[in-house]
């Protein structure tokens, strides 16, 4: 189920604080703060959503390293991402 969902990297932090999700899904480019910043910020206040997804337009290589270094359990561009790619991103993220 979808718990929620935020316009700005801002809001973002604020949701996963009062929602406390099992998983995040997190677009590099918010208003407010990015999203790295908003995923660096979600996973030092709420280490118990320790998956977080960053999608993006960009390809992997334009933001993969940075989402990675921010914390986040995977980096997917939006061109390929699907519930194949999600499932098994998650399934990866929970078993680590």
């Amino acid at each position: 189920d979808v718990a929620g969902e935020a316009a700005s990297g801002e809001e973002a932090v604020e949701l996963v604080r009062a929602l406390d999700p099992d998983l995040v899904l997190m677009d590099v480019n918010l208003p407010g703060i990015d999203g790295l910043e908003a995923t660096r910020r979600i996973l030092a206040e709420a280490p118990r959503s320790r998956v977080v997804l960053v999608l993006s337009t960009y390809e992997a290589d334009d933001y993969e390293a940075q989402a990675l270094a921010a914390g986040a359990s995977a980096f997917i561009p939006k061109s390929s991402f699907g519930p194949d790619t999600l499932e098994a991103a998650w399934n990866a993220a929970i078993s680590a």
